[in-house]
């Protein structure tokens, strides 16, 4: 029981991986029309495209995540024979897994990817506060 409560957290943590790439693309999208600061925060928008950009390069070695290879390991351990059909494991592994031809999610990976990298131009970053006002002081003594 102990091995599938871990595989049911280890898919918890994988959904949680795929919801921030995703509602964090649809986040800086809809932050940078609406005006909000926080989508322009270089650290925030440094680790989600850090982030799709490891789903990227997995995809095209030909990888599977190392997720899906702990989730499965651990449901093997607790004598099942792969993806659960418990509660949270079935609609959690409903949510991020279909079954389609690897070339179908690298393209949707790429895709996606080079529209977080596209979102640096439509939204762009807002450099931290140090950054800015030494800026901002090199400016006046240009000025002076």
């Amino acid at each position: 029981m102990l091995w599938l409560a871990a595989a049911d957290l280890v898919t918890i943590i994988h959904a949680g991986y795929v919801a921030f790439v995703v509602i964090g693309f649809a986040a800086i999208l809809i932050g940078g029309a609406a005006g909000w600061h926080w989508v322009r925060n270089v650290y925030f928008r440094v680790i989600h495209l850090a982030m799709i950009l490891l789903v990227c390069c997995e995809a095209l070695i030909g990888t599977t995540c190392p997720l899906t290879i702990w989730e499965n390991m651990l449901r093997v351990k607790g004598g099942e024979s792969g993806y659960s059909h418990d509660f949270i494991g079935y609609w959690l592994d409903w949510l991020i897994f279909y079954q389609a031809p690897p070339w179908v999610f690298t393209t949707i990976y790429l895709t996606f990817g080079a529209a977080v990298l596209l979102a640096f131009w439509f939204v762009p970053i807002r450099w931290p506060a140090a950054n800015r006002s030494a800026a901002s002081l090199t400016r006046r003594n240009s000025v002076s």
